[in-house]
């Protein structure tokens, strides 16, 4: 943990070398979002690679950058292209970007994801409010030493995703008329997609949706006590579910399609937070 804060340090002053732009929200551009970023007010970018050792996403679509802007006065920071544990990083890797953002000054971490849906409730094309998630299948960021100027040694995951923040999700949905169903999300490791079986026990924990990033993100932040929001864009039903074998084609189709939607809905959200931020 002592070379991960090392690093933050040396990538902080990079960044400041480039812009003294101070963001207050993180946004994590999940599928389907890519776009967004080009739609706005861009003050710089920052390319992964300009970062010594920083991991770099492998995934089509995943550009892999941040970028600084403003969303109606509101500074934030995007995060073109996350990287995953299936793409061979460790967990303290993947949350490095998170980290990172928020030694830049943001209050809100924002995720946003496609996912696969469990609940008979949702099918693909839905968006999920995520209330809550469950992490038990992949390996907590926080397993090491604790640098204690970040948080607590046994920090409490009461609350990840702020209800304040939900509340505020649901209304600006609720004003655009975008419907949007609320659930518990799970993440796994990938990069296969779930078998019927194991499908089956998630939905027995709880899980409403299931995807392959996020959850450890959230930790990441929870641990360094600033606040978390979530919105899942239901893109297929999980593989269990499934009436044919998935694909990350038909995957990022509905994300596409889709799009639009959730760009109104993170815009209008994030102009609402520049009341509490």
């Amino acid at each position: 943990m002592k070379r991960t804060k090392e690093k933050l340090e040396e990538y902080l002053k990079i960044i400041k070398e480039k812009t003294d732009f101070v963001p207050k929200v993180g946004l994590v551009l999940g599928s389907g979002l890519g776009k967004l970023a080009e739609e706005l007010d861009i003050v710089a970018t920052i390319d992964y690679k300009e970062l010594p050792d920083f991991p770099v996403s492998t995934v089509s679509g995943h550009k892999g950058r941040y970028i600084f802007a403003y969303i109606d006065e509101v500074p934030v920071v995007l995060m073109q292209g996350r990287v995953h544990l299936y793409e061979g990083y460790n967990v303290n890797e993947v949350v490095l970007p998170t980290r990172l953002m928020i030694k830049m000054g943001i209050e809100i971490l924002f995720l946003t994801n496609a996912a696969g849906g469990i609940s008979k409730e949702l099918q693909a094309g839905d968006f999920m409010l995520i209330k809550d998630h469950i992490s038990s299948f992949i390996q907590s960021p926080l397993i090491g030493e604790n640098v204690d100027e970040w948080g607590d040694r046994f920090p409490s995951m009461f609350n990840v995703y702020d209800f304040e923040l939900q509340d505020i999700i649901k209304k600006v949905a609720n004003d655009n008329n975008i419907k949007i169903k609320e659930g518990i999300y799970l993440q796994t490791t990938g990069p296969q997609y779930e078998t019927p079986t194991e499908v089956n026990v998630f939905s027995m924990l709880g899980a409403h949706a299931v995807g392959m990033s996020t959850v450890v993100e959230a930790i990441a932040a929870k641990h360094m006590g600033i606040k978390v929001c979530g919105i899942s864009c239901i893109t297929n039903m999980a593989g269990g579910t499934a009436t044919k074998p998935l694909s990350h084609e038909e995957v990022k189709e509905i994300a596409d399609k889709n799009a639009p939607y959730f760009k109104k809905l993170v815009l209008d959200t994030i102009k609402e937070f520049k009341e509490i931020v």
